[in-house]
């Protein structure tokens, strides 16, 4: 597994899992909808990629047309 991967998977974790730590301990109530769920989703979303490699926002952005262009050098070689 690569670095970066290893990172997503440890954010993500880390994320989900002060949420959840900070429902068991009574100080957020989870049971109730509130922005803590978008946190909760974003979370998981980092954890999964991890694993997946598969990134919901990267779809949204490839579909927007926004991302890094890649145009041939002269030599006709990628510039990939």
């Amino acid at each position: 597994m690569e670095v970066n991967r290893i990172v997503s998977v440890f954010a993500g974790f880390m994320v989900m899992f002060s949420l959840g730590m900070a429902h068991w301990m009574g100080q957020v109530d989870l049971s109730h909808a509130s922005w803590l769920w978008l946190t909760l989703f974003v979370g998981f979303n980092v954890f999964q990629m991890g694993f997946t490699g598969f990134c919901p926002l990267v779809n949204v952005l490839k579909f927007l047309g926004i991302g890094k262009g890649c145009t041939p050098s002269k030599d006709g070689k990628s510039c990939c």
